[in-house]
């Protein structure tokens, strides 16, 4: 499964962090913010502009309609709109302290920002760009958000407690006791069908049934330091980022094992997002200022698939 390094002309390479604290905070800015070229690949794409945000950018999401771009500023508290016809700033949005993952509900009226140092999810309405109602409660140091396909719960990675807390969307309030998945949950996607969350943590992979929230499965180890997650638009396979071993694992979701040898991509590998064709992975290297771009290959059984995919990454994060 062959994969090309994407890297922004002009810029340095990051030294390696070796301080998990330090990696836990840094973040996607690089990727988020680096003007970046993809040099290989069946099409060659460059870059088309930057666009100035606040201070400490970290996650984006796109509304489903394309037409705007919503990104964290860790930093300043706040979040950036960006309107994606001309990548110009429409709006800029107050928030809680240290906004982080970000994650926009299917039917695009709202958006879901983790506030890492209030403990807190404000909801950003996306028709008026102002915040509604009051911050949400969660549990200590929220990272990654991820909604469920029908928009009706929110999934929110708290890392300093090791839970995940899910809020109900009707009533922007969180539904129960938030559930223990392991040390330092990072990322968070939910499969298409609705039907499991998978979270990465310190050092694996959990799973939880989202008609239960409970954890259905014993821990999917992936080595090292797992942070991304992303779902194969058919569903049949989830790809994780490995921080410490610079590679992704690919787990088979119907057995939940890890099937076939760990890709190699760039250095301190975080974020991931699956082309919807489910043809193409994208991976960020926080380390190396660079993008790893893998070309999916389709499998026996899904090769028929409108999607054509295998899978090789939700984010936002």
């Amino acid at each position: 499964m062959p994969h090309t390094d994407v890297a922004p002309s002009g810029h340095r390479i990051a030294p390696y962090m070796k301080s998990r604290i330090r990696r836990r905070t840094a973040g996607l800015a690089a990727a988020l913010t680096a003007g970046l070229m993809l040099t290989a690949g069946p099409v060659a794409h460059a870059e088309t502009g930057s666009v100035p945000v606040g201070e400490g950018p970290r996650g984006v999401a796109i509304t489903p309609n394309g037409t705007l771009a919503y990104v964290t500023n860790m930093d300043d508290d706040t979040v950036s709109v960006i309107d994606t016809a001309d990548n110009t700033i429409v709006s800029t949005i107050d928030v809680g302290g240290g906004p982080y993952g970000v994650a926009i509900t299917p039917n695009g009226n709202y958006a879901y920002v983790a506030n890492k140092w209030d403990d807190t999810v404000s909801v950003i309405n996306t028709g008026t760009n102002q915040v509604s109602g009051p911050p949400i409660d969660v549990g200590g140091g929220p990272w990654g958000v991820a909604i469920s396909p029908d928009s009706d719960h929110v999934y929110v990675t708290n890392d300093e407690d090791g839970t995940v807390s899910v809020i109900d969307t009707d009533t922007n309030l969180v539904t129960e006791d938030p559930i223990d998945v392991g040390d330092g949950p990072y990322g968070v996607a939910i499969t298409p069908d609705g039907n499991l969350a998978y979270v990465a943590n310190d050092e694996n992979v959990a799973v939880i049934d989202t008609d239960t929230n409970l954890v259905t499965a014993f821990p999917i180890n992936v080595g090292g330091y797992p942070v991304g997650v992303a779902f194969t638009p058919d569903g049949t396979r989830a790809y994780v980022t490995n921080n410490d071993y610079d590679a992704v694992w690919v787990i088979d979701t119907a057995t939940n094992l890890v099937t076939g040898t760990p890709i190699n991509v760039g250095a301190g590998p975080t974020g991931i997002a699956i082309t919807p064709d489910g043809t193409h992975a994208y991976v960020t290297n926080r380390h190396a200022n660079s993008v790893s771009v893998i070309e999916i290959e389709p499998t026996p059984s899904t090769s028929t698939s409108p999607f054509g995919s295998l899978g090789s990454l939700g984010a936002l994060f």
